[in-house]
């Protein structure tokens, strides 16, 4: 199955798909190779910051391996609910990629060959 892949760099987003698998087994806060994504990245180094799977849950950092963790949570991330003292359950994933994951997001850390505007107008002209 094809990752969604989201690569940010101030404030500015390029959507990939990928179906390379080499990126199972990484995990939230790592670094890899742009080229790893996709030809037009290379030279650029990229960090994971967050997953989410087939059915919407979010992937925590923290949290062991890919399967399903049910944590107490208050204010804070993955927790919308702001009212003062409020604890909810819920159940997120873990921070390691899988089959499951469909979408990673990720955000530049070093920049590469070609510029990243110009990654983002290819990127329009193709659709």
């Amino acid at each position: 199955m094809a990752f969604k892949i989201n690569v940010s760099d101030k404030g500015k987003t390029l959507k990939l798909e990928s179906e390379n698998e080499n990126l199972i087994g990484k995990k939230i806060g790592e670094t890899i190779e742009g080229k790893e994504l996709s030809s037009d990245l290379d030279g650029y180094e990229i960090e994971i910051t967050g997953t989410s799977d087939i059915a919407g849950k979010a992937g925590l950092k923290g949290l062991e391996g890919p399967g399903y963790h049910r944590i107490l949570l208050k204010k804070g991330k993955c927790m919308k609910d702001s009212r003062k003292g409020i604890r909810l359950r819920k159940t997120l994933r873990g921070e390691e990629i899988s089959l499951k994951t469909i979408q990673i997001n990720t955000k530049v850390l070093k920049h590469g060959h070609k510029k990243f505007d110009e990654l983002i107008k290819k990127e329009e002209k193709t659709e």
